[in-house]
């Protein structure tokens, strides 16, 4: 599905289901909806170069062992 179409569906449900929230709702979903843009004004990006640095060192410390298993985690979050 291309950006336009997905973005164009995504509006026509807000249309929808923002009226048949309450007042109160449909300002939480506002101010929700606030909060994310300014979150992402403070973001600071990253280059590609960047993001592949990055990449390729958790690739190369998972590749040395350097990782928790996926079994060891559960073992860990189940003793929580």
């Amino acid at each position: 599905m291309s950006t336009s179409l997905y973005s164009n569906s995504n509006k026509k449900q807000v249309d929808n289901y923002l009226p048949l929230l309450s007042a109160k709702q449909q300002t939480l979903v506002l101010e929700m909806i606030k909060s994310w843009l300014n979150v992402d004004k403070d973001t600071k990006r990253i280059t590609l170069a960047q993001y592949s640095k990055e990449v390729n060192e958790a690739v190369a410390r998972i590749e040395k062992g350097n990782s928790v298993s996926r079994k060891d985690t559960f073992e860990k979050l189940s003793k929580w």
